[in-house]
């Protein structure tokens, strides 16, 4: 039986392994866009099972890669901080020095490229905890340290729980959630001994075997660190509203307190809204809690899924993937054909096979081209003959500028916006007009993720 801190950290694992097809799509979209185009795992004929670029290498065609996803991404960073970072400075001068701290520009557009990969963007707002010097903290916050209940709000008004794995030296740790406490410093330590590191909560029969892929919810990534779960979650308490009409303050009080009434004091039932925040160590502990003590009332994370369509979230890259695949693909049937139709085919008869010789032998020696081919003409009459017919010309070309037009009809990056030259002949107003609706096509990615920034600052002013 759990009790109510267990039931809630419960809960944060099952948000965790409820997003697991999110970081799974995020991680397939992030090797894509960096290159690694060829891990996909596929069926062979046999039934086996292996990736395609073992697939084609084995087939003895060497896979090709042209990364046009890459340039895309780029492209699209690339004008939204020409366009819109860079232009926008905020009114509000705190906010603006939160800006200039933390040199936000170049972390929204780091933010702006998780975005495109993944659809989603998620900061961390808070203060340093720098005693010295207050200061506002903004960080990217990894999506892979990251949970948060089934919303399907774009807004994401509809979040009850949401929260954050950290990776953090034992002392840092301390300093977080000691609050001061030097016997609680000693807890924190007996707690993050060897023990923890084999003795961890298991959820697993009431979660299932199928949602399990988030092991290193409990285990740090470097062994060097400690893992801690931070959840946050909103919580309705029952409380007394106390007004005193002298002082005009008002007070709220627990719903047990007795408050003497007089003449100039009213109290009135009511219940709040409020979040509170826990954080847990992996053996279930309870390490500190507390309830937001911010001006806004609420927890530190600014959070954006993109487009969020039924609590799904189906990013940029994802919609290019199967025609970068296809511009691969052709590209690599070109290479396999051209060096077939300048090598051709070989015929060898079996009787001039030179002694020692094996077909293998003959095979290797053929491949090379500066390889020696031994031939003694006493053994036939017939001799080794090459055949080679020019297959090149069989509409691939075609097919590869018509998979790169398609790429750029579905991203909406097309030539224009990448800066690419223009027709000759063409006016200056036309090239500007391309470019124009060009970045009409992207409005909905820029809107949002502005939408993302201005939900940031609002949070950031009432710090």
């Amino acid at each position: 039986m759990l009790n109510s801190h267990q039931l809630i950290l419960h809960n944060a694992y099952k948000a965790w392994c409820s997003a697991s097809q999110l970081r799974s799509t995020r991680l397939r979209n992030k090797r894509f866009t960096y290159g690694d185009q060829w891990s996909d795992m596929v069926a062979t004929h046999s039934g086996a099972t292996m990736s395609e670029y073992e697939l084609y290498r084995k087939s003895g065609t060497p896979p090709q890669t042209n990364n046009l996803i890459r340039q895309m991404v780029k492209t699209i960073v690339g004008r939204y901080r020409t366009q819109y970072i860079n232009d926008s400075s905020p009114a509000n001068k705190n906010v603006a020095a939160v800006h200039r701290d933390n040199q936000l520009d170049e972390l929204d557009s780091r933010a702006l490229e998780e975005f495109l990969i993944s659809g989603t963007a998620v900061q961390r707002i808070e203060p340093s905890h720098d005693m010295w010097q207050r200061r506002v903290k903004v960080t990217n916050v990894n999506l892979n340290h990251f949970f948060v209940n089934a919303i399907t709000d774009p807004m994401a008004r509809d979040i009850e729980m949401v929260g954050q794995l950290h990776d953090m030296t034992l002392p840092k740790l301390i300093k977080t959630v000691a609050a001061g406490s030097r016997a609680k410093a000693r807890w924190i330590r007996h707690i993050y001994g060897n023990d923890c590191r084999n003795r961890t909560l298991d959820f697993s029969h009431a979660i299932g075997a199928d949602a399990l892929q988030g092991t290193s919810f409990w285990k740090a990534d470097s062994t060097d660190k400690c893992r801690a779960i931070e959840v946050w979650t909103q919580e309705n308490r029952e409380v007394m509203l106390c007004h005193d009409r002298k002082t005009a303050q008002m007070s709220i009080l627990p719903a047990n307190a007795r408050v003497k009434n007089t003449p100039t004091t009213t109290t009135r039932y009511d219940v709040v809204t409020t979040w509170h925040c826990r954080w847990f160590a992996p053996t279930g502990d309870l390490l500190a809690e507390w309830d937001s003590p911010w001006a806004h009332g609420t927890h530190p994370f600014v959070i954006k899924f993109y487009p969020l369509t039924d609590g799904e979230v189906h990013s940029f890259v994802e919609d290019i993937i199967d025609q970068q695949k296809a511009v691969n693909q052709i590209i690599t049937l070109i290479n396999n054909i051209m060096m077939a139709s300048a090598k051709g085919v070989l015929i060898f008869p079996e009787t001039a096979l030179p002694d020692g010789f094996t077909w293998e032998d003959i095979r290797r020696v053929w491949r090379d081209c500066n390889g020696i081919l031994p031939y003694n003409p006493s053994y036939s009459n017939s001799k080794p003959e090459q055949i080679s017919v020019n297959n090149t010309n069989i509409g691939a070309y075609e097919m590869v500028k018509l998979q790169m037009q398609l790429l750029e009809q579905i991203s909406g990056v097309t030539g224009a916006l990448q800066g690419k030259t223009t027709v000759t002949g063409n006016s200056a107003t036309l090239y500007q007009n391309e470019t124009d609706n060009a970045v009409i096509a992207l409005s909905d990615i820029f809107g949002t993720f502005s939408n993302f920034r201005k939900n940031r600052d609002s949070k950031i002013a009432t710090l």
